[in-house]
């Protein structure tokens, strides 16, 4: 795929240059079934623009937005609007609802839309928050809707060299040619994150400013707000902290002592932060690894760029790379894949772990600049005989290292990663 970093900083078209094909995949893959698709993910991270797009692929399409008034009152006034979208052609319409989960009764209402119109009209329904998270509900909209998830941009999506799944399962230690291109790519991530607009903007400073506006946002209205939090200052406090929590397991109880706030509190802090897509967790992988026994799980930030570790910002960018390929393989229906990390009791550690239906496929390690290969993922991988690879955020390095009947791969971040379907 062709990408002008420069262009990107002088203020082009993002949109026309980057077609967001990774999703555009999956869009095709699901708008064949009748159920309405979700699209969920965090705020900013390009879910009205994508929609928007998929509309213009559409003869017949309509853009609905209940955050705008003039577009609620559709709604109530007349639960079927969309039927008089203008017509160009007898192709089945397109209709978009961008966060419509913010109406009281958005679950209701789709259910009475979905079951009378599924035939005539296809739905998307886009918004911020977890859609998902109704099915905590009574009213569950189950069998009505298939969802996927939109995330910030990744070296992956941006340079990839469509890799088929096929091939990076069953070889994913081959090595693509460097590419300055994949480089640039991957330094304006880790100076200004994966969000749109600061990475369009391609300036440290413009990023620094939208984040912090970002955060108070987040924090401040959404979270606040949909929770009805009295305590806003103590959750502030909270996020403050996560940056130098990121690639360690957490430990909520340390948290609630540090932040005078009872363990309870943090563990339904910390939800409402995933639930708002600010933060994401990983699991420990527990099966057949003798004598791993933590249970923690590790977090990392969608906003990373603002990490203050070098090492911690690397680990906490490859997680992101890793989170996106793994939701998008499930979303496509590939299998069953999860993202773990391993550790011990002697606090021998692995930091991430592929698997696909509970059975381990890829071993994957952050290092920010050692060529030599990590005695935890040696030991790790010869316990789990599968495929490693040592990711470090340094140009030039590249070897196979043998490892018994395994080899080890270690090479620089920004390469691998194009492989990463």
């Amino acid at each position: 795929m062709g990408y002008c970093l420069d262009n990107i900083r002088l203020g082009c078209n993002f949109v026309n240059m980057m077609k967001r094909q990774t999703y555009e995949a999956i869009w095709k893959k699901l708008e064949k079934y009748k159920q309405m698709v979700f699209i969920s993910g965090p705020r900013q991270a390009g879910k009205t623009t994508f929609s928007k797009m998929i509309g213009e692929q559409y003869a017949n399409s309509l853009y609905f937005n209940w955050d705008i008034t003039d577009e609620k009152k559709k709604v109530i006034e007349n639960p079927f609007f969309y039927e008089h979208v203008q017509l160009k052609d007898d192709s089945k319409p397109l209709i978009i609802l961008d966060e419509l989960h913010k109406y009281p009764d958005w679950k209701n209402y789709l259910k009475g839309i979905y079951d009378r119109d599924k035939e005539n009209y296809k739905f998307i329904v886009s918004g911020s928050g977890r859609l998902k998270v109704f099915q905590k509900g009574g009213d569950s909209l189950a069998g009505r809707y298939l969802l996927f998830y939109l995330w910030p941009f990744t070296l992956a999506e941006i340079a990839g060299r469509s890799t088929s799944m096929e091939d990076f399962i069953e070889n994913p230690l081959q090595i693509p040619e460097e590419n300055h291109e994949s480089l640039e790519i991957w330094e304006t991530l880790e100076m200004c994150s994966g969000f749109p607009d600061p990475f369009v903007e391609g300036e440290a400073s413009f990023y620094n400013i939208w984040s912090n506006t970002y955060k108070k946002q987040m924090l401040r209205e959404d979270i606040r707000d949909w929770a009805a939090l009295k305590n806003a200052e103590q959750v502030e406090l909270l996020f403050s902290l996560l940056p130098s929590k990121v690639g360690s397991p957490l430990s909520m109880a340390s948290i609630s002592r540090d932040i005078q706030a009872s363990f309870d509190s943090v563990k339904k802090w910390i939800g409402l932060m995933e639930h708002f897509f600010m933060v994401f967790r990983i699991p420990p992988w527990v099966p057949k690894i003798s004598r791993a026994i933590t249970k923690e799980n590790k977090l990392y930030l969608f906003d990373y760029a603002g990490i203050e570790s070098s090492a911690s910002k690397f680990e906490n960018m490859i997680a992101l790379e890793l989170w996106r390929a793994v939701t998008n393989w499930n979303n496509l229906g590939l299998g069953d894949y999860t993202l773990h990390y391993l550790r011990n009791r002697e606090k021998e550690e692995v930091d991430f772990l592929l698997a696909r239906n509970n059975q381990p496929q890829l071993l994957i390690e952050a290092k920010l600049s050692d060529g030599n290969p990590s005695k935890s993922l040696i030991k790790f991988q010869n316990i789990l005989n599968v495929p490693a690879v040592q990711l470090v955020n340094k140009k030039g390095i590249c070897k196979k290292i043998s490892n018994q009947k395994n080899q080890l791969l270690i090479i620089n971040a920004s390469r691998w990663l194009t492989i990463l379907p």
